[in-house]
Formats: C-alpha cells, sequence, structure tokens
C-alpha cells in the first residue's frame, strides 16, 4: 500500500509539473488537452525513471497502460463482433446485422501506437471499427500485427501483409459477403506507415488478383531518414508525442542497438550509402512554402556509425523512399494531417510525391491539431477534435469506397 501511494504522490507531483507546458493557443478544449498531455508526459517520465534505475523497461511500463484500455469483442444491436485470426495473425472482425441484397464495402484497419504498443482491442480503435462497420454497412478488419521490442521490423508489415493477403482470397471475400472492388486499407500514426507499405505492396505484385480501390492515412509517420524536418524542430516538446520519444520508439521498432536514438536524435544515423534516397524526403522541395517558414536545411551527416542497418533504406519502413514508379499504380488516397505534429511533413511531402506522379489525392490539414488525437474519442478521455477526425475520415470514405 505504502509504494502504491509513493508512486500516486510522485504521479500527482510530476503531473503539476508538466500542466505549466504551453499549449498552443488556438487548441481547442484548451485545458482539457492540456491536462491530457501533462498525463501523457508524466507517465512517460515515470516510466523513463523506472528504466533508468532498473525496475522496468519503458516500454515494458507503456505497454501495460496500454493493455489497461484492451476491450473484449462485444456484439451490439448493429454489429457482430468476434475475434478471430488471419493465417495466425489475430484480427477482429465487424460484420454490420442488417441484411444486404448486394456485397459490401470492406475497410482494412491497421492500428497506430508506434510499434511498439496498441491493438485493434483498445477502446478507441473498437469504437473506430465498430462505427465504421455501422456507418458504412462495410465489413472492417482490425489487424492484431506483433509489436517491437519483442518483434522487430519487418514483423509488424509481414503480419500486415499476411493478413490483407488472406482477406483478398475469393473465398475468404465470398464469406464475408465482400465486393472485391470496393475495399480500403486505412490506418493511423504508425498504422499509417503501414498502410502506406502494404498497399504500395498490394498494387505493385502482379500476382495478388485483388487490388485496392483506396487507402486512408491519418497523420502517418514515412520516413525514417532524415529526423531534422521543419515539424520536428518545431514539435521538438509536442503535445503527448515529443522528438525524442518519437525516436526511442522508432528505435525499439528497428534495432536492439542503443547507440541508434543518440545518432538519430543528432541526424547521424544514416550510412554513406543512403546519399541518394534523400531526394525523396527532400523537404526543400516537397514541402508547401508555408510549412517551409524560415527553416535552413541541415545537411544529414552520413557514415558516422559502424552498425549497418538495411531497415534504414527499406521503403517498408519509409514508404516515402517508393519510386515514382511504384507510386504511380497506388489507389486513390486519403491523407490527414495536424499541424501540431512531429511527424507532420511526412505527410505533407507524400501528398507532394503522389500528386507529382498523377495519383489522386485528398488532403486535410487540421491547424488545431496534434499526434494521436483518435485515442480520444470516448469519455471520459474524448476530445471534440478525435470526433471531428472520425467523422472527416468516414465522410470521405463513405463518398469514395
Amino acid at each position: 500500500m505504502g509504494f502504491k501511494a509513493l508512486c500516486f504522490g510522485l504521479f500527482c507531483v510530476l503531473f503539476a509539473s508538466h500542466i505549466y507546458v504551453p499549449i498552443p493557443g488556438n487548441i481547442e478544449e484548451y485545458w482539457k488537452v492540456m491536462a491530457l498531455d501533462a498525463a501523457a508526459k508524466t507517465c512517460t517520465f515515470m516510466a523513463l525513471c523506472f528504466e533508468y534505475i532498473g525496475i522496468m523497461r519503458y516500454e515494458e511500463f507503456i505497454s501495460m497502460i496500454f493493455k489497461l484500455d484492451y476491450t473484449q469483442p462485444l456484439s451490439d444491436e448493429y454489429v457482430v463482433v468476434t475475434d478471430t485470426a488471419f493465417t495466425d495473425i489475430p484480427v477482429r472482425l465487424y460484420l454490420p446485422k442488417r441484411k444486404s441484397e448486394t456485397p459490401r464495402r470492406a475497410v482494412i484497419y491497421l492500428h497506430g501506437g508506434a510499434y511498439c504498443f496498441g491493438s485493434c482491442k483498445q477502446t478507441a480503435f473498437d469504437f473506430l471499427n465498430r462505427w465504421t462497420a455501422n456507418k458504412l454497412d462495410a465489413v472492417v478488419v482490425g489487424v492484431d500485427y506483433r509489436l517491437a521490442p519483442q518483434h522487430l521490423f519487418p514483423a509488424q508489415f509481414e503480419d500486415s501483409i499476411a493478413a490483407v493477403k488472406f482477406f483478398l482470397q475469393d473465398k475468404i471475400l465470398t464469406k464475408y459477403g465482400v465486393d472485391p472492388t470496393r475495399i480500403c486499407i486505412s490506418g493511423d500514426s504508425s498504422g499509417g506507415t503501414l498502410t502506406a507499405a502494404v498497399t504500395q505492396e498490394v498494387q505493385n505484385d502482379l500476382e495478388i488478383k485483388h487490388k485496392i480501390k483506396i487507402q486512408a492515412l491519418l497523420y502517418p509517420h514515412l520516413q525514417i531518414i532524415d529526423s531534422y524536418l521543419p515539424s520536428h524542430r518545431e514539435n521538438e516538446h509536442g503535445i503527448v508525442l515529443t522528438r525524442d520519444i518519437a525516436i526511442k520508439l522508432v528505435s525499439l521498432y528497428l534495432s536492439k542497438d542503443e547507440t541508434l536514438p543518440q545518432a538519430m536524435k543528432r541526424n547521424q544515423h544514416m550510412p554513406l550509402e543512403s546519399r541518394h534516397l534523400f531526394k525523396f524526403v527532400n523537404w526543400t522541395t516537397l514541402l508547401p512554402k508555408k510549412y517551409r517558414k524560415d527553416h535552413i536545411y541541415t545537411e544529414p551527416v552520413l557514415g558516422r556509425t559502424n552498425y549497418s542497418l538495411q531497415a534504414l533504406m527499406d521503403i517498408r519502413a519509409s514508404p516515402l523512399l517508393a519510386k515514382d514508379s511504384q507510386l504511380q499504380n497506388l489507389p486513390s488516397t486519403y491523407i490527414l494531417t495536424c499541424q501540431y505534429d512531429t511527424v507532420r511533413d511526412d505527410g505533407l511531402m507524400y501528398v507532394s510525391r503522389l500528386q507529382n506522379v498523377g495519383v489522386q489525392v485528398v488532403h486535410e490539414h487540421i491547424e488545431d491539431g496534434f499526434h494521436g488525437a483518435l485515442s480520444y474519442m470516448r469519455s471520459p478521455l474524448y476530445l471534440h477534435l478525435g470526433l471531428r477526425i472520425r467523422d472527416m475520415y468516414i465522410s470521405w470514405l463513405d463518398k469514395n469506397l
């Protein structure tokens, strides 16, 4: 009991110390966002402290918190919800109850969580997928891919593409009454990375019969080769997600090498042979002028590290590195970005690259938005911002799928 009281007291002190971190003035529900930001950063601080003194690793503590939010597959009056598996990949299925005279649309959703945390069973994602199935009268599949650091890249991609390929089989589409010409892949944050990478693979693989009609990327993370974009600088101490924590989580995803995060913080993590790739993420040409502002391009220092990590140059980890010929085959795309987001510029650059090769893109930018807002759609932690993003996303799906 004493230890619990000590932890609670420490949490309160840390919460109070973080509550005064400045929040941009145009943020809706200012005080609620300030409290949520303080709580998130306090949990992060406690996790780092526990790791430093050897109680448990940072990711173990944060994972414990995430798992408290997992839900059971409860059906309701509109949707039948079941947990099953596609080729040993756990998935949660949402099947509308009402009868349909024609095959239904389908949405495959890849959840966010920085590759290390989360599940389609989380309250927010369960709510979003349930809402999607009901509002669109669509079959929805939430994929529970393996998580880092227990499973390093490319395990997350391999699970996601395996689940998608399984679903795209004729017999499976027929089983669930899905129209093979009306299938979408969606994802937020790291799930947006996986969505972009999986869609690139499906659309360019001649052996896959059925293709994706549309894809939706919600504040996606799309590259790891340049860690000093304007959005990284402007949101270094960003709402909920800071630059240092983003780098730590990506490092846990890619490698067990403990020197990687420090190299990434200095933007000195890429090998010499990666020089030709920086044209794909050159923000001086790919970002609209309003986001470049007065930032000066700083060329990354290449070849400074001793490790050889091929994941750093893999398009499955950085979909922005795909060649134009690979992007040309992509379907209509929805990209949502948030102003106060350390990975904002990834999405903005992908918009430019897709438009440059003739892909139809709808881009919505939320001036008062921040990373992870979709996690706040349910009481008591709901935000109007989370509900707004949900409605924008659902509206686009309904019109285009």
